[in-house]
């Protein structure tokens, strides 16, 4: 039988202590259950560690020589102990994160010197998909959706949310005129997404009560970013949240349209994940990060 860690301490204990009533006291222990234990640990080694007298305990030559051996895998113990203490102190390792084109390139990217500067243990790894992915069939970590979420068994943590703006170049408005009523803009070159087909539903009062408005896009694409640089190129009149467009805004390149019809419409963010102790706290140190520059 192969001996235990148990063993090993119980046997160190005796002989830093002097006796096996102090190695009893020390390991909150009874007298006789830490006996019993040295003479289990002597019987699977087929060798006497220890010569009991009345007075004190002497060691074997086999019992040096163990004792050596015992100490240097107790110290190893410890010293693995404490390398995870700190793995989870300090956040570690590989972390992969999956997000649609356009939440990656405005939210994430941006960020990432700045995070890594933080943490330089952990190793991102991004990839973007316009549908949602299986977190283990694409070996992902953290997945980044927006929307309403599905049931499943993953675990979720909100980010936020951002509103919807409906938008279009100076280019495009010096030669087409600004819409200045939701009929107006019906009549103009919409640009929309090829699916889902609520993505083309726009959140616009239209004077009769509803909250939504259909539009027939001229041109579609399967892309958030693709519909934004369609409207920046003078291509038509979007629809896009205000996380991937607000820059455009402050710079003058795109500009808001029908603000006093639109409706106060948010886009859920949350993140997904499977619950893993092994990756907790790099995904925390993740997600803390991410909430507050999407706070900001």
């Amino acid at each position: 039988m192969k001996t235990n860690t148990d063993e090993l301490q119980v046997f160190v204990s005796v002989i830093d202590c002097g006796s096996i009533t102090a190695a009893a006291e020390a390991l909150q222990q009874t007298v006789s259950g830490v006996s019993r234990a040295l003479t289990r640990l002597e019987r699977k080694l087929d060798a006497t560690l220890v010569r009991r007298t009345t007075r004190r305990l002497q060691l074997t030559d086999e019992g040096e020589l163990f004792l050596t051996r015992a100490r240097a895998i107790l110290a190893a113990m410890d010293d693995a102990e404490e390398s995870i203490a700190r793995h989870r102190e300090r956040p570690a390792g590989r972390l992969r994160v999956d997000a649609a084109s356009p939440f990656m390139l405005h939210c994430i990217v941006p960020h990432v010197k700045t995070f890594a500067a933080l943490y330089p243990e952990i190793g991102l790894e991004l990839t973007s998909n316009e549908r949602i992915v299986d977190l283990m069939e694409q070996r992902v970590d953290i997945a980044i959706r927006l929307g309403a979420l599905q049931d499943s068994t993953l675990h979720a943590r909100s980010l936020g949310s951002t509103r919807w703006r409906v938008l279009a170049s100076p280019g495009y408005l010096a030669e087409h005129g600004e819409p200045r009523d939701v009929d107006e803009l019906l009549r103009q070159r919409l640009i929309g997404f090829t699916a889902p087909e609520s993505l083309n539903d726009w959140p616009l009062r239209d004077g009769r009560g509803g909250t939504f408005v259909s539009i027939t896009p001229s041109v579609a694409a399967s892309s958030g970013e693709t519909i934004r640089q369609l409207a920046l190129f003078d291509g038509g009149i979007a629809c896009l949240s205000e996380f991937m467009t607000a820059a455009d805004v402050a710079a003058g390149r795109l500009r808001p349209l029908l603000d006093h019809a639109l409706a106060d419409v948010r886009l859920p963010i949350n993140a997904v994940y499977y619950q893993s102790a092994s990756m907790a706290a790099r995904a925390r140190a993740f997600l803390d990060f991410l909430a507050a520059k999407l706070a900001a």
